[in-house]
């Protein structure tokens, strides 16, 4: 038998071994969006409470604006929803909070419980906006351009450091931006 072929087994051991080494380097709550950079999906979702009427996406054109994805049986949406509250107080932003696959009154009630940040308040119980959007599970946040572009996605619950870090500087920099 061949000398190299000894070697074989070693080789695809280093082979795996690497592939392993970056899989395990890579962050999985960096979900990268195929949204980033384009025009956002353009929806129409009942208002919670359904007397309040129903959202238009493109009246949000010209406008920066968030759309937070979330549920009131979401663990991590708890721990986000401060931070959610702090945003709105923070900054002069429309925070569209689309209440995915979820019963009206428990997100009514949650919302009465720890208190409401967003504009508007958005009901997708069957997920068919979350869907257009690519939502992998909530919480999620987007943030949108004056021009309706995707400009920033956050994968979980957006937290101090995030707010800090990411969603405030990505705002402050679209709003100084043209409309374009």
């Amino acid at each position: 038998m061949a000398s190299w072929l000894k070697l074989l087994p070693f080789v695809l051991f280093l082979g795996i071994a690497g592939f392993l080494f970056k899989g395990l380097s890579l962050d999985p709550a960096e979900l990268p969006s195929p949204l980033i950079g384009k025009l956002s999906p353009q929806f129409t979702s009942a208002k919670l409470p359904a007397s309040d009427g129903i959202f238009d996406s493109q009246s949000m054109k010209g406008e920066v604006w968030v759309l937070n994805v979330w549920a009131s049986w979401c663990g991590p949406c708890v721990a986000e929803h401060p931070y959610l509250k702090q945003l709105a107080a923070q900054r002069d932003v429309p925070l569209v909070g689309l209440n995915y696959k979820d019963e009206a009154d428990n997100a009514l009630s949650w919302l009465r419980q720890l208190g409401n940040p967003f504009t508007h308040l958005l009901d997708d119980n069957q997920g068919d906006v979350g869907l257009d959007w690519g939502v992998y599970g909530v919480p999620e946040t987007f943030i949108i351009d004056r021009s309706g572009r995707v400009r920033y996605k956050h994968v979980g619950p957006v937290l101090d450091g995030d707010l800090e870090a990411h969603i405030l500087p990505v705002i402050d920099q679209l709003q100084q931006e043209p409309l374009t």
